[in-house]
């Protein structure tokens, strides 16, 4: 883990490129590309022999595209990106060095006049590239200004900074024997290179080199050398080859390397309206192709939208340019426009009339904006052409919402949706994680500079951080803050491990005592997950933060072994858990079945009453008749009394009393011809009792009247049955006698018989 955060301070393979060009003999061949010359002008008298055409050497053209690389490669990378530029023929000639003065091509077109052309007459034995290639191996062993000043700044662990680099010859060869014979060589160099620069501070050994050979043959003549892609020949070196044609097609090949080596891309900028010299109110559209860097093109691949032109690059068969559209009106610099990035520009073809209007027009002080070319629907205005100090920059507009703009409230909710973020704690996080300026760049003791070791917090922070409340629980929870504040750091002491065991252990503690959790019930229905769900999402939580930390550090493991033992319950635990389950599920059904046994009670309640208010209506009607044995029973009233064996009418009206057995079951409306039956009989010593059956038990209660109380039955019996009526329907009614048949013979006459009634069971 230590090696996957520490970054060092690396150089990349473009950081140097060494062009090696072979001024040997058999480079002033003439490429035989004829040149017209006599097009140039533009009458000619009669009688005037026409010029002949001229072609150019090898060596013009090697020379010509590998300036135009230098052009490029100098106007989009003005720093940091060096060229070490190398004449080999039987000596070597080194036309500048790595400062980043002599940078530029005037110093290298200068230096390329003092060299002159190849001589033909030369003894070929005695040239060979093989000693610029050499040259060029040890050049990239040099260290340059921005490498010396890396390696001073990390002080102790000045070999983190890399050496890499690459190598363009440009030559003719004989074979792909004589090819080996050159990538062997470079091989070997290196080798020997790496060891002397071992032993030397002014020396860095070669980490990585790319070896491009390009051979330029002819037009006309069939290639000697057969072409090859990228291949490894070691660790340290790969090579690539490339045979093309001399001309324009060694001008095309050179302009797609730069754009590989350099991560370039191409924008053609086409419609341009430009007057023709020859009609002055007239004019015309034009194209201009112009290189940047990649990323400028990076909202067109995000969004997908990226326009292709029909036909590729010019000249290139290889590129694809993107086409964009010159957009009138034009605006003055004064406008100001969101940018999301701006890039330097250079014109492929700097020398055409097209290229040299549209450079001279922006370095005016005008600029120019570009829309991509739609077939329908309104025109995108994506990118500007802008100069600023001299140089012209192509700025990438925002053809989205700005961010600038006034943004929704957070509380309001993205389109509605979600709402419950956690700005407070995202508030605290911002906090924690501000930036301030830092007076030089000093390194800790893993090489890091500040604004690394600032980029490495954030990342440590935001490996484990939910940004919606409903998301999380444990970032709920305030007994869980002094872990969650502790894990992310990249080193805990024993002190630190300490406390987050005994935040742990408090947990264990509130699973014990079954506290509630903080756990969101939105967007679910009912009640939510049940006590122990709620602590096993929680724990499941818990583990995975820790688990995004656990490779900072031995006691960043220690905490998770903590977490791992505490969550290994016992099985008697479990057992518990188990029956405390069982019983809240228990609980839960008696509740319900109380509720609905509650309605019932309601409902039945309301039927009494209406019976009651029946009897009372009846009261009237009865008013007449006498609480004594020998009243008359009312024709249209009947007791409808379930037994056993139906009584005959004969019977005495003592004995009608026997009929209300003290277990029968009666039906409600059965009540009020009972209580008017019960009331015929003149007995106030008579003590009524009332039975209601439990559910639960199975057991028969009796309400008895207080010890002292004048029971009158028509009065006290109905209150019995209004006050302890429950459920089922069907109740148990009683009616018992409470005075020895020793008090019912002083009180009533013998006549009535009461012990019988008693004893009747």
């Amino acid at each position: 883990m230590g090696s996957n955060r520490t970054k060092m301070r690396t150089f990349s393979v473009s950081h140097k490129t060494a062009f090696v060009v072979d001024h040997c003999p058999y480079m002033a061949e003439s490429c035989r590309q004829l040149i017209e010359c006599d097009m140039l002008t533009k009458s000619r008298a009669q009688g005037v022999i026409p010029l002949a055409p001229v072609s150019k050497s090898l060596w013009t053209c090697a020379i010509e595209c590998s300036m135009e690389y230098c052009r490029i490669l100098f106007d989009i990378y003005p720093i940091k990106k060096l060229v070490n530029y190398i004449v080999s023929d039987s000596e070597v000639h080194i036309l500048n060095n790595w400062k980043q003065e002599h940078q530029n091509t005037h110093e290298l077109m200068a230096a390329l006049a003092t060299v002159g052309p190849p001589n033909p007459h030369q003894d070929p034995e005695c040239c060979s590239v093989l000693h610029g290639l050499v040259a060029a191996v040890e050049s990239l062993c040099k260290i340059t200004e921005y490498q010396h000043e890396a390696r001073t700044s990390l002080m102790d662990v000045a070999d983190r900074v890399a050496n890499r680099g690459r190598i363009i010859c440009l030559t003719n060869a004989k074979s792909d024997t004589h090819v080996r014979m050159l990538e062997d060589c470079v091989l070997e160099t290196i080798q020997e290179q790496n060891k002397l620069a071992a032993g030397s501070d002014r020396l860095m050994p070669i980490q990585q080199c790319e070896l491009v050979l390009v051979h330029i043959f002819p037009q006309g003549d069939d290639t000697l050398v057969s072409d090859r892609p990228k291949k490894e020949l070691s660790s340290v070196l790969t090579s690539e080859v490339h045979s093309v044609r001399a001309g324009r097609y060694l001008a095309s090949k050179l302009n797609v390397l730069v754009q590989q080596h350099f991560d370039l891309a191409s924008t053609t900028i086409t419609n341009i309206p430009m007057k023709e010299e020859q009609h002055a109110n007239t004019s015309a559209n034009y194209d201009v192709e112009l290189l940047h860097h990649r990323d400028a093109h990076i909202e067109f691949i995000k969004s997908g939208d990226l326009h292709m032109a029909g036909s590729t690059s010019r000249d290139s068969g290889l590129k694809e340019t993107v086409t964009l559209k010159w957009c009138t009106p034009r605006t003055n610099s004064v406008e100001l426009h969101y940018c999301t990035g701006a890039y330097r520009i250079s014109p492929v073809d700097v020398n055409s009339r097209p290229s040299s209007c549209l450079t001279n027009f922006l370095l005016n002080g005008r600029s120019v904006l570009l829309e991509q070319p739609r077939k329908s629907g309104s025109k995108v205005i994506s990118h500007m052409l802008s100069s600023h100090g001299g140089e012209i920059f192509l700025h990438v507009l925002n053809s989205t919402r700005s961010t600038l703009e006034d943004p929704p409230s957070i509380s309001e909710g993205c389109g509605g949706r979600v709402t419950d973020y956690r700005i407070t704690d995202f508030g605290e996080f911002m906090r924690e994680n501000r930036l301030t300026p830092f007076p030089d760049e000093t390194v800790d003791t893993l090489g890091r500079t500040p604004i690394e070791r600032a980029k490495f917090q954030l990342e440590r922070h935001t490996r484990y951080w939910p940004m919606i409340i409903s998301q999380t629980t444990i970032f709920n929870m305030q007994a869980v803050v002094p872990l969650a504040n502790l894990i992310v750091k990249d080193t805990l002491t024993d002190e630190d491990v300490l406390t987050c065991q005994k935040t742990v252990y408090n947990l264990v503690d509130m699973e014990r005592k079954s506290d509630p959790l903080p756990i969101s019930t939105v967007g679910s229905r009912g009640k939510g997950p049940k006590r122990d769900e709620q602590y096993r999402i929680m724990w499941n939580e818990l583990e995975t933060l820790v688990k995004t930390h656990v490779g900072n550090s031995e006691r960043h493991q220690r905490v998770l072994e903590c977490i791992t033992a505490c969550r290994s319950k016992p099985p008697e635990e479990e057992e518990r858990k188990k029956r405390g389950r069982k019983r809240e599920d228990k609980e839960e059904k008696e509740k319900n079945g109380k509720d609905s046994e509650e309605k019932s009670w309601i409902a039945e309640s309301e039927r009494l009453k209406g019976v009651m208010e029946r009897e009372k209506d009846e009261q009237a009607e009865c008013e007449i008749i006498k609480d004594s044995p020998d009243s008359p029973e009312p024709l249209n009233k009947k007791p409808r009394l379930a037994t056993e064996e139906p009584q005959p009418p004969e019977k005495s009206k003592d004995d009608a009393l026997h009929s209300i057995h003290p277990y029968l079951q009666l039906h409600a409306s059965h009540l009020d011809d009972v209580i008017l039956h019960l009331c015929r009989h003149q007995l106030p010593g008579l003590s009524s009792a009332f039975c209601s059956y439990r559910r639960l038990d199975h057991q028969v209660l009796i309400w008895q009247p207080p010890v002292g109380h004048e029971v009158t039955p028509r009065r006290d019996l109905r209150l019995a049955c209004l006050g302890t009526w429950a459920p089922p329907i069907v109740q148990v009614f009683s009616a018992v006698i409470t005075q020895h048949n020793t008090e019912m013979k002083s009180t009533y006459p013998p006549s009535t018989n009461l012990s019988t009634v008693g004893n009747d069971e």
